[in-house]
């Protein structure tokens, strides 16, 4: 039987999670569902965010969810020891090195986005975002004390060819499944990691995939032509820190950043890491405010990519589709349902 780690974490984590461990009693009763305590909550139970134990049950799983991690609470830990870092120890640790990161405008909720309806209508992108390099992993870095008492803080954005080349051939791999083409952004002309970024890029669809189409383009252009004209682009591969703005930013031309989940993977038939875009959201964690469905979305990607569950996923997205066709919505969204409501929405559709 197949293996899902629950990581709820902090925040509104564990709200989240709740409602995904009911989806899929309700969806795959047959799925073992594990739960582990990390983040935060971790590092107040045990000192550290993420203990070998819970990284070693997560590498034996088949897939992983992780609910959210951080808080004001934890902003004094070490930097080594704070949730985030957590976070970014089990992406290395399981090295799900592509992140793909789904924009993806559900039609009913084509009002909702903040920019007019007609850019956002039929909206679906998919970003590919180069998870465990690049400047979140680089060495050296850190804070230095000068002589004449001033701070240095200084870290570096480090890329290997075959880091590049493993993240495009995911969105290139990609895009011959969907519309055929893939921007990728970098900041070439400034940064000689993104100099780097482009000619692999270059060289590796040259010699593998010709058939696919690609443009690269500057990161600041891609964020402003995300804003001006978002229904371009089909799969955009970009690095760590890139990926991690323009993805976010997308996040609310689909109505919500409570709507987007994400897909961490790395080689073939190793466990998938999955969560939602959003953060911990302090301010209303333990007040059955948010919204689960980039949670309930990420465990589709998770029964797609890792558990080899492509109907059960289908029926999951159905049932979101059909939950906010019928006008479900959480307060992000602009209406009144509670966690457990929304989850109940999609619950009696599945």
């Amino acid at each position: 039987m197949a293996t899902l780690l629950l990581l709820p974490g902090d925040g509104i984590g564990p709200e989240v999670c709740a409602e995904v461990r009911r989806v899929a009693a309700a969806l795959v009763p047959s799925l073992v569902v594990e739960e582990a305590i990390y983040g935060g909550a971790s590092y107040d139970a045990h000192g550290t965010p993420l203990t070998d134990e819970v990284r070693d049950r997560a590498l034996a799983s088949d897939a992983v969810l992780m609910g959210a991690v951080g808080g004001p609470k934890w902003a004094d830990a070490p930097r080594h020891l704070r949730p985030e870092a957590g976070l970014l120890n089990l992406r290395k640790a399981m090295n799900v090195y592509a992140n793909l990161r789904p924009a993806y405008c559900f039609e009913a909720l084509a009002g909702a986005s903040s920019l007019k309806t007609e850019l956002v209508s039929g909206l679906d992108i998919m970003f590919v975002r180069e998870l465990v390099g690049g400047v979140y992993f680089g060495e050296p870095r850190g804070i230095d004390v000068l002589p004449d008492g001033q701070k240095k803080g200084y870290d570096t954005a480090l890329y290997t060819t075959s880091e590049i080349e493993r993240a495009g051939r995911v969105a290139f791999e990609l895009a011959r499944g969907r519309k055929n083409k893939v921007h990728s952004a970098e900041k070439s002309n400034v940064m000689e990691s993104g100099l780097l970024w482009k000619q692999v890029i270059t060289e590796l669809h040259k010699r593998e995939y010709p058939d696919v189409e690609l443009e690269h383009i500057l990161a600041d252009n891609c964020a402003m032509q995300l804003v001006r004209a978002p229904k371009q682009f089909d799969v955009i591969v970009t690095d760590n820190l890139f990926g991690d703005i323009l993805s976010d930013a997308a996040a609310m031309l689909t109505g919500s950043l409570g709507m987007l989940p994400s897909a961490a993977i790395g080689d073939p038939n190793k466990p998938g890491l999955y969560e939602p875009i959003h953060g911990s959201a302090p301010d209303i964690a333990g007040k059955g405010l948010a919204n689960p469905l980039a949670a309930i979305l990420s465990f589709e990607m998770a029964l797609r990519w890792s558990l080899k569950e492509v109907e059960a996923a289908d029926r999951l997205l159905a049932a979101v589709k059909g939950a906010l066709d019928s006008g479900a919505r959480t307060r992000d969204l602009g209406g009144e349902l509670s966690t457990v409501q929304m989850g109940d929405a999609v619950l009696c559709r599945i």
